[in-house]
């Protein structure tokens, strides 16, 4: 035995590996020692051929030691499987802190180097990897968008599994070995996740083994999952719908066949569930939900680590959480403790002197085709989406009928999404994810093509419910916006539909997608991926699920002509209430973000239409489900929105003349209460000159320098001039607005939008409340004339304090005719466009 093992003392007690895992042995060893290097060490003496010095310490020490060891172990047994399987696999990383784990296995197995050729295989690159690791200029201490094989990024705790079961729909192929962290096991949005098993159709996607590796501490607690009765934690994982196996222990020797045991058991279980199956499918027999297994796995925290430094206990603690020795680089007694921890490892029988991985561990290493950090579904090539031509399914309106059709824009955008369905069938490439609201947001032209997809038992009475199915739905945004994700990441296209108020749920979530995607613009061997799409419906301005129908009109109606013959009155909740969302979504970097205020349906379908066939952006897509009015005809739709800003001529009364005042809006709402604004305000003040404008991608408001898609500030100008007054109506809180503008020559503006003011009332009283109704931007528009602007005629001037005060009479008149009747005015409800 080389004499370096002389530094092995920490570990006298290991037991002699049997002798058919003494090579995944050794290859666990050498992902450790890399694992400490990665955290430690600089890129001299990276094989510690020389003692170790404090020169070749990092001075600042990142990362997490305590999850690695127990991440190696997994990946290594997954590699065997994999060569002796030969099966189409790839990890999750859900303690994504862990990361020294994950570029540890992949440069081992070769990934990493075929992505990264500076990293060579050899002495020099390992310590190139060494340094590179949390370092200036290098990469970060998470499983990231650098990391070849991940999907998941690990920063952010919890999604883990919704990751790994969207990345499977579709995928017969795929199995996702998903290894769930115990402390991640603790949030919301993980505990939800175990339900995934419940969606999964084994005959037609690919399949998840969850590993919950139960390592016993967080940061600084005990997690809860680890210190309850063995029993109640199996009884929790049936309940669960799983069959769980423990794998307990911390000697070596006996954990590798016992783990290895258990996998090949849960991987047997796997492929007879997904045989039997799809013979069922073949001979057209109903499918059962299976029984799927979940593996957890019970190791130390810090296995392999230091059993102490200066008297307090690591390894099985949290202190082995991030560093376990804290300052190796000015303490040599911790300078000592290191290089016998590094030496534990015995890197001499992983490496030869040149530093290539010895023959017989590369060996173990799966073939090029099967690598966890090569799958193909980590990087996925793009195929298009087949699109339907979206005129054909537009609101038929022509240029002297404005306002007067009325039609639901999100059943309109529904039939459209139904045809999308049916044309990518053979694909097998979109769904749908809502939390159980895809009819509620009047979508539900999509069940003409297709199910929800559930593995749950059935009621002779549930409808569009089966084994398969473009659409699932759980009512968790989380599990909604992680399977989406999970799908989009591994080449899949979609769309989540939900509440506008609610989806500040994965605020979260989409904060690490967004810095996903970013990251992997600035990774050259990332390809891109379809865009993230996400369409709030039953918004701020008109939803009803705080309250009810009026009693007199149908709660829901089922075809298109009966939606189109009544414009239904809803009651609004303050609960309901938050446009918040694109105030965070803006705030995100400009080469990713797009958010659109479709003002009808013909808008929305071809606003949507573009999103579905992007790449690389979140799409963020706000529109009504009610029935409203329509404005453009399906080819002005089309060029309104190609520009996403415009002046409305026929709306406009400034042609050829100085406009006296602009008059702006962004959202269906806001537009409709602008228009009537317009409308009463060139009956009683003709002399006045207007300009309409209507914005449907919000990011045109910046300057280009700061979004790809904003305006220049000549273009600006042009638009909205330098110096005269806008007015402009706003769906969400104005500041969003006054932040986009706040570098435009042109301060003269006045934005209307959502204040927080709500109660149950209805539709109009909410934008009354908030002043973005149709009275309250007449009597802005008034006290405009009357301070600000300077090229009125006399007679305007005049005429504005009577408007105004009119204006006020039909507030009060409003007030006491809701608080009477329980409904808007006539004058409100039926009102239509007219000029």
């Amino acid at each position: 035995m080389n004499e370096k093992t002389s530094y092995n003392e920490t570990k006298t007690r290991r037991k002699t590996v049997p002798s058919a895992f003494l090579m995944v042995d050794r290859y666990w060893m050498a992902s450790n020692y890399l694992v400490v290097g990665q955290i430690y060490l600089m890129d001299k003496n990276p094989l510690l051929k020389q003692p170790l010095k404090p020169d070749h310490v990092k001075s600042r020490l990142l990362g997490h030691f305590g999850t690695c060891p127990g991440q190696n172990f997994i990946y290594v047994h997954l590699n065997r499987i994999i060569c002796e399987r030969k099966l189409s696999m790839f990890y999750v990383c859900g303690p994504g802190h862990g990361g020294p784990a994950m570029f540890a296995q992949t440069y081992l197995e070769g990934s990493f180097t075929e992505r990264y050729p500076d990293i060579s295989k050899d002495e020099e690159g390992i310590g190139k990897l060494f340094k590179q690791f949390s370092f200036p200029g290098g990469f970060p201490s998470h499983a990231a968008p650098e990391t070849p094989g991940s999907i998941h990024e690990g920063g952010e705790l919890g999604y883990s599994l919704s990751h790994a079961f969207g990345a499977v729909f579709d995928k017969p192929d795929l199995i996702v070995a998903c290894v769930v962290g115990d402390g991640e096991a603790e949030t919301g949005p993980l505990a939800t996740s175990w339900h995934s098993n419940k969606f999964l159709n084994p005959a037609k996607d690919g399949a998840v083994l969850p590993i919950l590796h139960l390592n016993g501490f967080k940061i600084a607690n005990p997690v809860v999952l680890a210190r309850i009765p063995e029993e109640e934690l199996l009884s929790l994982f049936r309940g669960y719908g799983y069959n769980p196996v423990i794998v307990e222990g911390s000697d070596p020797a006996e954990m590798h066949p016992k783990f290895a045991a258990e996998l090949d058991y849960a991987v047997d279980t796997i492929l007879s569930i997904q045989k039997e199956a799809r013979t069922h499918l073949e001979e057209g027999l109903q499918l059962r939900r299976p029984t799927w297994p979940v593996i957890l796995l019970k190791t130390p925290k810090g296995w392999t680590g230091p059993s102490e430094v200066d008297g307090v206990k690591i390894e099985g603690s949290y202190k082995s959480h991030q560093v376990p020795v804290s300052n190796p680089s000015e303490n040599l007694e911790h300078l000592d403790i290191l290089e016998k921890w590094l030496r534990s490892y015995q890197p001499e029988n992983a490496f030869d002197d040149n530093g290539k991985l010895l023959p017989e561990l590369q060996a173990l290493v799966p073939p090029r085709h099967l690598r966890m950090g090569s799958n193909p579904y980590t990087n996925p090539v793009i195929s298009p989406l087949l699109l339907p031509s979206y005129e054909a399914y537009g609101v038929k309106i022509d240029k002297n009928s404005r306002g007067k059709a009325k039609a639901s824009d999100t059943f309109t955008l529904g039939t459209y999404l139904r045809d999308v369905i049916i044309k990518n069938v053979k694909h097998k490439n979109f769904r749908i994810f809502s939390p159980d609201e895809t009819a509620s947001n009047r979508l539900h032209a999509v069940y003409e093509a297709t199910n929800k997809q559930w593995m749950g038992s059935l009621n002779s009475d549930d409808d569009t419910l089966a084994d398969h199915g473009r659409v699932i739905e759980m009512l968790s945004e989380h599990q909604c916006e992680g399977w989406l994700e999970g799908y989009l990441l591994t080449g899949g296209h979609g769309l989540l539909n939900s509440y506008e108020a609610f989806i500040h749920i994965v605020s979260s979530m989409f904060n690490q997608h967004a810095k996903w995607l970013k990251i992997c613009k600035e990774t050259p061997w990332r390809n891109e991926l379809s865009s993230l799409n996400i369409l709030l419906s039953s918004h701020v301005w008109r939803q009803d699920h705080n309250g009810k129908a009026i009693p007199t009109v149908r709660c829901w109606i089922d075809s298109d002509a009966l939606i189109q013959s009544y414009l239904l009155q809803f009651f609004v909740g303050f609960t309901h209430q938050d446009p918040g969302f694109l105030q965070h979504v803006a705030s995100k970097k400009p080469g990713i973000i797009r958010i659109y205020l479709p003002p009808d349906g013909n808008c929305l379908l071809s606003v949507m239409d573009h999103c579905l066939s992007s790449r690389h952006y979140v799409n963020i897509v706000v529109a009504g489900k009610h029935p409203s009015h329509q404005w453009l005809t399906p080819a002005e739709a089309s060029e309104h929105c190609t520009e996403g800003i415009g002046i409305w001529k026929w709306a406009s009364n400034d042609i050829g003349r100085e406009p006296d005042i602009i008059v702006a809006c962004a959202g269906d709402v806001p537009t409709l209460e602008a228009l009537a604004a317009v409308s009463i305000v060139r009956k009683k003040m003709p002399e006045f000159r207007i300009r309409f404008i209507n914005v449907v991608d919000l990011m045109k408001l910046t300057n280009t320098s700061h979004h790809p898609h904003g305006l220049s500030n000549e273009k600006f100008d042009s638009l909205f001039t330098t110096d005269k007054p806008v007015l402009f109506d706003f769906h969400a809180y104005p500041e969003l607005v006054e932040q986009l503008i706040f570098c435009r020559s042109n301060r003269n503006f006045t934005v209307r939008g959502y204040k927080e003011e709500g109660t149950m009332s209805t539709p109009f009283d909410g934008c009354v409340m908030n002043g973005v109704d149709r009275f309250h931007l007449v009597i802005d528009i008034c006290n405009i004339i009357e301070h600000h602007c300077r090229t009125v005629t006399e007679k305007t001037r005049w005429l504005a304090p009577y408007v105004s005060q009119d204006m006020r009479q039909l507030l009060a008149k409003h007030k006491k005719y809701i608080h009477g009747n329980g409904v808007d005015l006539e004058e409100v409800a039926d009102w239509e466009w007219e000029c």
